[in-house]
């Protein structure tokens, strides 16, 4: 196994996660303090899921012309640049091209990331070493909450922490330069369409979980007010769902490492995400059981992520691989874009109902995807 190349892009990834998390609630904090509204708020947030669908199908050119370490280090100095950049101009319009060129960067980092941990783990280990790297990521978007209550969003502190921790990311593939991965041409698709449904099973389950993360998770507060927690009750039980997310991947990767074909696996996570769901309105009112679930169910639906780019890996390689990594990250910022309009407009139509019905949509459409996949001998 080769641990420096792993640590190398483990690293890198982490270090952006905490920049996330600290400059997702920053941005939106100081617009708000600056008289934006919040329909020009969410649509500079909504940027950042063009900008990741946009740069998606370039990063395989990219990388397979410059180098895989050498594209990593020039989207860290962008992004770090932009976090900078975000301090110096105030004006709305530059705040939309510095969240392009912030999230494109971001987005070649996730994708060369995950392509480069995948490319360096063994076949019989790739499970275990996808759920550290999920675990690290995910603590990197818990931290970073944390540093913005620290250190608020007055003055250049917060924008200058970001941009550090982004910088920092350099270090580790620096060292890293020469176990980077190299991409070669393809023998196989030439078309980056193709690898969205090359292993359906796999960007199927990102794409759930990016709806689920991007709708599920951001609109919780507003169901569980609906249906009687207060607004401390309700962020706890959607801190229990990232307790959920942190500490079952390690496991879950492990678990996935006993599997030849990862896809039994991803169903069964598709059906308990789905009874989870539907298990919520029955607990309403009942704190510490409903706790208890959606510490399960989040650490579980979070494993669709885990285990579906394990999947992936299992399946492809080379320059497949890291054209197929860059098809995964599109279905997930696919996902983080569909989730919330079909969340929201349901809970619009439906009241509280809404929530748990449309999650049980994505969970059961994708559930039939995979018996489906399973049941067709050699599909992927």
């Amino acid at each position: 196994m080769d641990w420096l190349g792993i640590g190398a892009a483990v690293a890198a990834i982490s270090a952006v996660g905490l920049a996330l998390g600290l400059g997702l609630p920053l941005l939106s904090t100081v617009l708000a303090e600056r008289g934006v509204s919040s329909t020009m708020i969410g649509a500079n947030g909504a940027t950042a899921g063009i900008a990741s669908l946009v740069a998606a199908p370039l990063v395989t050119p990219i990388a397979r012309r410059v180098g895989v370490a050498r594209a990593m280090l020039v989207s860290i100095l962008a992004s770090a640049a932009a976090a900078i950049g975000f301090y110096l101009f105030e004006s709305l319009p530059a705040w939309f091209a510095l969240r392009v060129v912030f999230h494109f960067a971001v987005t070649v980092l996730f994708i060369l990331s995950e392509f480069w941990i995948n490319a360096a783990s063994p076949p019989h280990r790739r499970g275990l070493v996808l759920g550290v790297y999920a675990t690290v990521l995910s603590l990197g978007f818990a931290i970073g909450p944390m540093i913005f209550a620290a250190v608020g969003s007055k003055g250049i502190a917060p924008f200058a922490i970001g941009a550090v921790l982004i910088l920092a990311a350099a270090l580790p593939v620096a060292a890293a330069w020469s176990r980077a991965p190299t991409i070669g041409d393809s023998p196989g698709r030439s078309n980056f369409w193709a690898y969205v449904v090359a292993v359906p099973t796999a960007t199927g389950a990102v794409f759930v979980f990016g709806a689920v993360e991007g709708g599920g998770f951001a609109l919780f507060p507003v169901y569980g007010a609906a249906i009687g927690y207060d607004q401390a009750a309700a962020a706890l039980l959607l801190s229990a769902i990232g307790l959920g997310n942190v500490l079952l991947q390690v496991p879950i990767g492990l678990l996935s490492d006993r599997f030849s074909d990862r896809r039994p696996l991803l169903a069964a996570f598709a059906a308990c995400g789905l009874a989870g769901t539907l298990a919520l309105p029955a607990l309403a009112g009942a704190w510490w059981p409903t706790a208890f679930l959606l510490f399960l169910w989040g650490g579980i639906v979070a494993g669709l992520y885990t285990v579906g780019l394990a999947h992936l890996g299992s399946k492809l390689k080379g320059a497949d691989l890291a054209t197929a990594n860059a098809a995964f990250i599109f279905c997930y910022a696919g996902g983080m874009l569909a989730g919330p309009q079909a969340l929201g407009g349901a809970m619009d139509g439906f009241g509280p109902s809404g929530y748990p019905l449309t999650l049980a949509v994505f969970f059961g459409a994708y559930l039939l995807l995979t018996l489906a996949r399973l049941a067709r001998p050699g599909a992927a």
